[in-house]
């Protein structure tokens, strides 16, 4: 079975490793086609692209963008066929997600003190940043600074979906992300649907979507037989995702990169339609 993982993150956005260490990474496990994907950033693909030369690894140019349906936070995977990604149009609008970015982690940290007591500081997240700010640095912070909790315990007691210190990414909706990909040559994808709490799956089945990532590092092996099922009952291509973010030891919600195995006919499918 070919190694491959078509959802990873660098230090583009919440990443440990920069997009150099993360091909080198993937390398070392034997990946052979691998998809960069950060938060709402295309910044780190040129890097990876270059450094996946010397490797005779595929690298293809990714994103993993943040939208809203039905008040809750829904990510789509972006998998680009060809240069459009540099499109400067895109960028602009990217670069207004990012900017809300900024505001989100401020709001967070204020409500981290209201709520929590606990106080972290906004500058040294923003100088860690290195190019878009996401959750995971605030995470990682508060660890840093000493307070007795793992990455998932943050998440789960104070700024994961529905917790008080929990604030929205801005409101570029489900269909208007999928529009906005679509027109720069992406093939969008539903990410991790195991994380979807509040809406129907149908809502997303109805969309122009190209495809699910069926098979993910959280899933359980009946969840990824059911959204096998359910991308093969749909016509929907299937990718699989790692959602590599590289704190192994302390992030125990993601996996290693190349850690999910994409049966050849799902691949085989997916590379042609990106033309790869």
């Amino acid at each position: 079975m070919l190694k491959v993982d078509f959802h990873v993150h660098t230090t583009s956005s919440d990443g440990v490793l920069s997009p150099t260490e993360v091909v080198q990474r993937a390398h070392k496990n034997n990946v052979k086609y691998l998809a960069i994907t950060d938060h709402d950033t295309i910044a780190g693909l040129n890097e990876a692209i270059e450094e996946s030369i010397k490797y005779d690894i595929t690298l293809i140019p990714g994103i993993e963008l943040s939208t809203q349906h039905n008040n809750e936070s829904i990510h789509i995977l972006g998998f680009f066929k060809d240069d459009n990604f540099k499109n400067e149009e895109l960028i602009k609008e990217l670069t207004k997600i990012k900017s809300h970015r900024v505001i989100r982690a401020k709001n967070i940290i204020h409500k981290l003190k209201e709520e929590f007591n606990i106080e972290i500081s906004f500058e040294k997240i923003f100088k860690d940043a290195n190019d878009t700010i996401a959750r995971p640095h605030i995470a990682r912070e508060i660890i840093n600074c000493g307070y007795p909790y793992t990455i998932e315990e943050v998440f789960n007691k104070f700024i994961g979906n529905g917790c008080k210190a929990y604030v929205p990414t801005l409101k570029l909706s489900t269909n208007d992300g999928l529009k906005l990909l679509k027109r720069f040559n992406a093939l969008v994808f539903l990410a991790h649907p195991k994380l979807i709490f509040n809406s129907n799956i149908d809502d997303f089945l109805a969309m122009n979507f190209d495809g699910l990532e069926s098979i993910y590092y959280q899933n359980t092996n009946e969840e990824n037989y059911k959204f096998l099922k359910l991308a093969n009952k749909n016509n929907l291509l299937i990718s699989c995702g790692s959602d590599f973010h590289g704190s192994l030891k302390t992030d125990t919600r993601h996996g290693d990169i190349g850690s999910m195995e994409l049966p050849y006919e799902y691949l085989s499918k997916l590379l042609s339609a990106l033309n790869v």
